[in-house]
Protein backbone atom coordinates (compact mmCIF):
# COMPACT_ATOMS: atom_id res chain seq x y z
CA UNK A 1 0.00 0.00 0.00
CA UNK A 2 1.40 3.18 -1.23
CA UNK A 3 1.05 6.13 1.55
CA UNK A 4 1.16 9.92 0.07
CA UNK A 5 2.90 12.38 2.12
CA UNK A 6 1.01 14.26 4.34
CA UNK A 7 0.07 17.83 3.45
CA UNK A 8 2.39 19.78 5.55
CA UNK A 9 5.29 18.02 3.48
CA UNK A 10 4.26 18.38 0.01
CA UNK A 11 5.10 22.62 -0.29
CA UNK A 12 8.85 21.66 1.30
CA UNK A 13 8.86 18.32 -1.38
CA UNK A 14 7.94 20.40 -3.76
CA UNK A 15 10.25 23.42 -3.50
CA UNK A 16 13.50 21.25 -2.75
CA UNK A 17 12.57 18.47 -5.26
CA UNK A 18 12.09 21.20 -8.20
CA UNK A 19 15.22 23.12 -7.50
CA UNK A 20 17.52 19.91 -7.30
CA UNK A 21 15.52 18.70 -10.30
CA UNK A 22 16.71 21.81 -12.05
CA UNK A 23 20.21 22.00 -10.56
CA UNK A 24 20.68 18.51 -11.75
CA UNK A 25 19.64 18.82 -15.39
CA UNK A 26 21.70 22.42 -15.76
CA UNK A 27 24.95 20.61 -14.88
CA UNK A 28 24.39 17.18 -16.92
CA UNK A 29 24.42 20.46 -19.69
CA UNK A 30 27.43 21.55 -17.91
CA UNK A 31 30.39 22.58 -20.82
CA UNK A 32 34.12 21.86 -19.75
CA UNK A 33 34.98 24.96 -18.32
CA UNK A 34 31.78 25.12 -15.98
CA UNK A 35 32.83 21.46 -14.84
CA UNK A 36 36.17 22.43 -13.91
CA UNK A 37 34.76 25.40 -11.94
CA UNK A 38 32.09 23.04 -9.86
CA UNK A 39 35.07 20.76 -9.41
CA UNK A 40 37.58 22.76 -8.39
CA UNK A 41 35.52 24.39 -5.72
CA UNK A 42 34.95 20.82 -4.25
CA UNK A 43 38.25 20.00 -4.63
CA UNK A 44 39.32 22.97 -2.34
CA UNK A 45 36.94 21.65 0.30
CA UNK A 46 37.19 17.68 -0.24
CA UNK A 47 40.68 17.06 -1.52
CA UNK A 48 39.96 13.32 -2.47
CA UNK A 49 37.68 14.51 -5.28
CA UNK A 50 41.14 15.80 -7.30
CA UNK A 51 41.32 11.98 -8.18
CA UNK A 52 38.05 12.25 -10.48
CA UNK A 53 37.75 14.20 -13.36
CA UNK A 54 36.52 17.65 -13.44
CA UNK A 55 33.94 16.41 -16.32
CA UNK A 56 32.79 13.14 -14.62
CA UNK A 57 32.48 14.77 -11.01
CA UNK A 58 30.41 17.39 -12.63
CA UNK A 59 28.05 14.49 -14.33
CA UNK A 60 27.94 12.47 -11.04
CA UNK A 61 27.03 15.44 -9.49
CA UNK A 62 24.50 16.24 -11.95
CA UNK A 63 22.73 12.51 -11.49
CA UNK A 64 22.59 12.62 -7.83
CA UNK A 65 20.82 16.13 -7.42
CA UNK A 66 18.51 14.70 -10.07
CA UNK A 67 18.40 11.29 -8.13
CA UNK A 68 17.66 13.44 -4.75
CA UNK A 69 15.27 15.94 -7.13
CA UNK A 70 13.12 12.76 -8.49
CA UNK A 71 12.85 11.43 -4.47
CA UNK A 72 11.83 14.96 -3.14
CA UNK A 73 8.77 15.10 -6.25
CA UNK A 74 7.75 11.44 -6.38
CA UNK A 75 4.71 10.66 -4.18
CA UNK A 76 5.38 6.85 -3.60
CA UNK A 77 8.97 7.78 -2.17
CA UNK A 78 8.34 8.06 1.32
CA UNK A 79 9.19 11.13 3.19
CA UNK A 80 11.87 9.63 5.72
CA UNK A 81 13.90 8.31 2.75
CA UNK A 82 13.48 11.43 0.86
CA UNK A 83 14.34 13.35 3.68
CA UNK A 84 17.59 11.10 4.28
CA UNK A 85 18.95 11.61 0.66
CA UNK A 86 18.13 15.34 1.01
CA UNK A 87 20.17 15.49 4.43
CA UNK A 88 22.84 13.53 3.29
CA UNK A 89 23.60 15.39 0.21
CA UNK A 90 23.02 19.52 1.78
CA UNK A 91 25.30 18.09 4.33
CA UNK A 92 27.60 17.86 2.13
CA UNK A 93 27.47 21.36 0.29
CA UNK A 94 26.66 22.52 4.05
CA UNK A 95 30.79 21.26 4.33
CA UNK A 96 31.59 22.92 1.54
CA UNK A 97 30.53 25.99 2.71
CA UNK A 98 32.46 25.61 5.70
CA UNK A 99 35.13 24.29 4.15
CA UNK A 100 36.06 26.81 1.45
CA UNK A 101 37.78 29.75 2.10
CA UNK A 102 36.40 32.99 1.90
CA UNK A 103 32.79 32.11 1.93
CA UNK A 104 32.57 33.16 5.69
CA UNK A 105 33.65 36.12 7.86
CA UNK A 106 36.38 35.84 9.92
CA UNK A 107 35.80 33.47 12.80
CA UNK A 108 31.81 33.83 12.40
CA UNK A 109 29.34 31.31 10.76
CA UNK A 110 27.86 34.06 9.03
CA UNK A 111 28.41 34.05 4.98
CA UNK A 112 30.41 36.94 3.30
CA UNK A 113 28.82 38.25 -0.58
CA UNK A 114 30.78 35.21 -1.97
CA UNK A 115 29.30 32.80 1.01
CA UNK A 116 25.44 33.89 0.25
CA UNK A 117 24.78 31.05 -2.98
CA UNK A 118 26.55 28.37 -0.16
CA UNK A 119 24.83 29.30 3.07
CA UNK A 120 21.33 28.67 1.61
CA UNK A 121 21.97 24.85 1.37
CA UNK A 122 21.52 25.31 5.53
CA UNK A 123 17.82 25.86 4.86
CA UNK A 124 17.82 22.33 2.73
CA UNK A 125 19.58 20.67 5.57
CA UNK A 126 17.30 21.97 7.75
CA UNK A 127 14.29 20.80 5.47
CA UNK A 128 15.86 17.34 5.35
CA UNK A 129 16.25 16.63 9.17
CA UNK A 130 12.65 17.78 9.51
CA UNK A 131 11.92 15.07 6.92
CA UNK A 132 13.39 12.56 9.15
CA UNK A 133 11.56 13.21 11.99
CA UNK A 134 8.46 13.05 9.69
CA UNK A 135 6.03 10.24 11.30
CA UNK A 136 5.12 6.30 9.85
CA UNK A 137 2.31 5.68 8.73
CA UNK A 138 1.56 3.31 10.99
CA UNK A 139 2.69 5.58 13.82
CA UNK A 140 0.11 8.14 13.68
CA UNK A 141 -2.64 5.44 12.99
CA UNK A 142 -1.92 4.10 16.57
CA UNK A 143 -1.95 7.73 17.84
CA UNK A 144 -5.37 8.03 16.43
CA UNK A 145 -6.62 4.96 18.18
CA UNK A 146 -5.64 5.73 21.69
CA UNK A 147 -6.78 9.30 21.46
CA UNK A 148 -10.00 7.83 20.54
CA UNK A 149 -9.85 5.11 23.18
CA UNK A 150 -9.23 7.77 25.81
CA UNK A 151 -11.80 10.04 24.74
CA UNK A 152 -14.29 7.36 24.83
CA UNK A 153 -12.96 6.01 28.46
CA UNK A 154 -15.44 7.22 31.23
CA UNK A 155 -12.50 6.60 33.68
CA UNK A 156 -10.95 9.47 35.89
CA UNK A 157 -7.63 7.87 35.48
CA UNK A 158 -7.67 7.89 31.37
CA UNK A 159 -8.19 11.63 31.24
CA UNK A 160 -5.82 13.38 32.46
Amino acid sequence: MVHLPEARDVAPRLATGAFFLNSGLMKLRADRATAEGVHGMAVVAYPFLDRLPAERFTRLLACSEIAVGGALLAPFVPTRLAGLALTGFSGGLVGLYLRTPGMRQPKSLRPTQDGFPLAKDAWLLGIGLGFLGAARPWQRAASRRRRAAVARCRHRCCRR
